[in-house]
């Protein structure tokens, strides 16, 4: 009989990794005066700044002349607006100073301005909101604008998209635990000067020309490295724990997530399918066919559970895509496809690669290239898990 060792739900919401008291638990406190609440880019805000038309008409004769839903396009659109008015209104009838921004005008000065940063949407939003935090003294505290289509894993739970009066009650009266997620410091050495970041959404940052080697943007999910076109091959040199030990591989590119990234891409990257251990069980002559598939279903879901961390955990882990474990490869052997690290070193003998932060910004590594991961606790992202 398997019995899982810990709640999925409560890894994910960080349940199991807070610093909680007994009977009568001590009050945190947070300064709650001005807010700055991010909004959502919609995919209608994405297609009229990508568009050439100024007129709303035109534009919408241009997504039906391609097949876009233009009714679903414009109802989600809609949902989002509405919801973030409401959160907007809602922090303002209790007396607290708002601003709102959006992807374009989020800088560093309404950073500063405000006491907590309040993304409203999904994950995706809630990464924008962490990639402008630099320490971890300033809360970003994350509304899903939308919890039957997004799960929000970042963002607090889901009843509160239905009760944001709530939460904020619970902010004010310091009912909640605080979580430092962890996040990835890089530090790039590149031998062709200035390191130009570029955004994946095919909008315009403000970075601009990054002079020193630190990056500017600290990954809360993930960095991955590997060739950008994802059929060719990514040769890499690998340094773990600051050995003096350098592991030369081929594969698909280098995953490192931190605990809060553990539950996106590594879950997906690393997950077993229960087909699988299925399989293994009818060559280990498992007779039952119903036996077999209810015992595979348990194993895989228990062998997936513990792929995921602790967000606070102070160790990254790494998986390898696809090595190439034939002939000469890896040089030299040993190296494991997947494990927990504390420094990481790659370098670059690639063609023409990337190294992508959080899935949003990306920075050449082409050969020479050489990148420094690691996790620092001046780096963690401030955030909160509300008390029952």
């Amino acid at each position: 009989m398997f019995k899982p060792r810990t709640s999925f739900k409560d890894i994910i919401l960080g349940l199991k990794n807070v610093a909680t008291t007994s009977e009568g638990q001590l009050k945190n406190s947070i300064k709650i005066d001005k807010v700055l609440v991010l909004s959502k880019l919609s995919r209608y805000e994405f297609e009229k700044k990508q568009s050439k038309f100024s007129n709303d008409d035109d534009l919408e004769q241009e997504l039906r002349s391609r097949g876009t839903d233009f009714e679903w396009l414009i109802h989600c659109h809609m949902l989002h607006k509405k919801f973030e008015t409401n959160v907007v209104n809602t922090f303002r009838r209790m007396g607290i100073d708002v601003q709102v921004a959006n992807r374009f005008n989020y800088t560093q000065d309404k950073v500063d301005w405000a006491d907590v940063i309040v993304p409203t949407g999904g994950d995706g939003t809630f990464l924008l909101a962490s990639s402008r935090i630099r320490d971890n003294t300033k809360p970003v505290i994350g509304f899903n604008s939308d919890p039957n289509r997004s799960e929000g894993h970042l963002c607090l739970p889901k009843k509160y998209s239905a009760n944001i009066q709530s939460a904020i009650e619970k902010l004010q009266n310091g009912d909640f635990d605080w979580l430092l997620r962890s996040r990835i410091r890089v530090k790039l050495i590149s031998q062709k000067g200035d390191i130009v970041p570029k955004c994946l959404h095919e909008i315009e940052d403000n970075f601009g020309k990054i002079h020193g080697k630190i990056l500017p943007v600290l990954a809360l999910n993930e960095v991955f490295v590997g060739e950008s076109i994802s059929s060719r091959v990514s040769h890499l040199q690998l340094r773990l724990n600051g050995s003096v030990e350098q592991t030369s591989i081929k594969c698909s590119g280098v995953c490192v997530c931190t605990g809060t990234g553990s539950t996106s891409w590594h879950l997906s990257i690393n997950r077993l399918p229960a087909q699988s251990v299925s399989e293994l069980l009818k060559l280990v002559e498992v007779d039952s066919r119903e036996e077999r598939e209810v015992l595979a279903a348990k194993i895989a879901d228990e062998y997936n559970r513990n792929l995921i961390f602790r967000p606070d955990d102070s160790r990254m882990s790494y998986t390898i895509r696809d090595l190439i474990s034939a002939g000469v490869w890896p040089h030299p052997k040993g190296i494991k496809s997947r494990d927990f690290i504390t420094k990481l070193e790659i370098k670059s003998n690639c063609y023409k690669a990337s190294l992508v932060i959080d899935g949003g910004v990306s920075f050449d590594f082409n050969d020479g290239t050489i990148a420094f991961l690691e996790i620092r606790p001046e780096d963690s992202l401030r955030t909160v898990v509300l008390r029952p």
